[in-house]
Order: C-alpha cells, then structure tokens, then sequence
C-alpha cells in the first residue's frame, strides 16, 4: 500500500510541478487567474518545480527502498499538510480561490490523512 500511495503522489506531483515550471508565463495563465510577468516570478515558479522535484525523488526512493519508505511517507504527510497549512491561512486571510485550488486543498488533506493511515499501519507492522 505504501508502494502505490508514494508511487501515485509522485506522478500527480510530477504532472503540478511541470505545470508550474516548464513555461509558468503559458501555463499558469490558462488553468488559474494569474499572470506570470517578470524574471523573478518565472524564478519562483521554477524553484517551486524544483523543490516538487526533490520531493518526487524521495517518495520514489521510499517506494523501492524499504528502508526510506516510512521517512519517504513521513515527509509526504508534512508536505500535504504544509500545503493545507498555507492553503487555509490564504483563504482566512486573502479569500477563496479558483475552483481548482480548493480541490487541491481536498486532494492534499486526503492525501495528508491516507499518509498518517499508512503510518499507523506501518508502526503496528513494525511494533515501533
């Protein structure tokens, strides 16, 4: 289960993390309200791609190493619920975004809470 739960964030991540980096200034402006202008907000966006990339490589890593799987799921858990951290405090503070924004704030915790469900299951496996 943990296999297929890393393997399946990985390609969804993989498929975000392009369309935020591989040409921000088209991409961007066709699937959110958002114009991409500027050396440096291209720079933040591909940062952004490149730091989905690192984790892609752990959670591959997790998959097929037994013995990176629980840090591998570990740091997904962080990671979705970061995400939600941020995605929540924005709507307090700076109002409900675009449809596909809030789904992706319902596919993080989903994915938040299927990782702690594959973590209890992985320390009552393994007794620790």
């Amino acid at each position: 289960m943990s296999r297929f739960y890393l393997i399946f964030s990985a390609a969804g991540l993989f498929v975000i993390a392009l369309s935020y980096g591989v040409a921000p200034t088209v991409v961007l402006p066709k699937v959110l309200d958002l114009s991409v202008e500027g050396t440096d907000l291209t720079h933040i966006f591909r940062a952004i791609m490149g730091l989905y990339f690192g984790m892609i490589i752990l959670w591959i890593l997790g998959a097929f190493r037994p013995n990176f799987t629980r840090m591998a799921v570990t740091a997904e858990v962080v990671f979705m619920f970061g995400l939600v951290f941020g995605r929540i405090l924005s709507i307090i503070v700076d109002g409900v975004p675009s449809l596909l924004l809030i789904v992706y704030a319902v596919l993080e915790i989903w994915m938040g809470l299927w990782g702690i469900l594959i973590l209890k299951k992985y320390s009552n496996t393994t007794g620790s």
